[in-house]
């Protein structure tokens, strides 16, 4: 199955000091890794929410759209990707994925695409060999709505709090941690 993807990367970075995604990871900016992981993994029209115009970076095909209102938090940028996405993706899957986690992995990706749809259950998470629910999140068209009226900064994890039977999850291997703080950067660091 095919299913869109769309990359929120409007945070502001308080905790890190300076501009995260475009901090060297491994020889590229944060955020291209998950540029290049939405691109290498099929996804199709891809969506990256920003904060402001940004360059040096390789979109792979992405369409960048700007968050107007990127202080109220993380389910502004998901309202403003959605709406992006209406129009070219409108009744497909949509895979969310943070900016900030340059670690995603393909083949995560892959898996949560692969999932048969389950229109009891809209919403698809991965959960890590840690036991916790993580990113990136599958939306069935079906779960646009609920996910358009989410609120603040705490992103879907208040969806599978507060509607936990519309939710399911893919047990995967790794992680796929975020970079909040320089010391996160550097403790992915080989």
């Amino acid at each position: 199955m095919s299913a869109a993807g769309l990359i929120l990367a409007a945070g502001l970075s308080s905790r890190f000091g300076a501009d995260k995604l475009a901090a060297d990871f491994r020889g590229r900016p944060v955020l291209q890794h998950v540029l290049d992981a939405a691109a290498d993994a099929g996804l199709q029209p891809v969506v990256i929410v920003l904060a402001g115009a940004r360059t040096s970076l390789d979109w792979r095909g992405a369409r960048p759209v700007i968050n107007p209102e990127p202080r109220r938090g993380l389910s502004s940028s998901l309202a403003v990707g959605l709406d992006a996405l209406a129009e070219e993706a409108a009744g497909k899957r949509v895979l969310v994925l943070l900016g900030d986690q340059p670690l995603v992995a393909v083949e995560v990706i892959g898996r949560l695409v692969a999932l048969p749809v389950e229109p009891a259950r809209p919403v698809v998470v991965p959960r890590y060999a840690d036991g916790r629910p993580g990113n990136p999140v599958l939306l069935e068209p079906a779960a646009w709505p609920i996910a358009r009226m989410l609120t603040g900064d705490a992103g879907m994890s208040q969806l599978f709090e507060a509607r936990p039977n519309l939710v399911r999850y893919l047990d995967v291997v790794g992680a796929n941690p975020d970079i909040d703080t320089p010391a996160d950067l550097a403790a992915l660091e080989p």
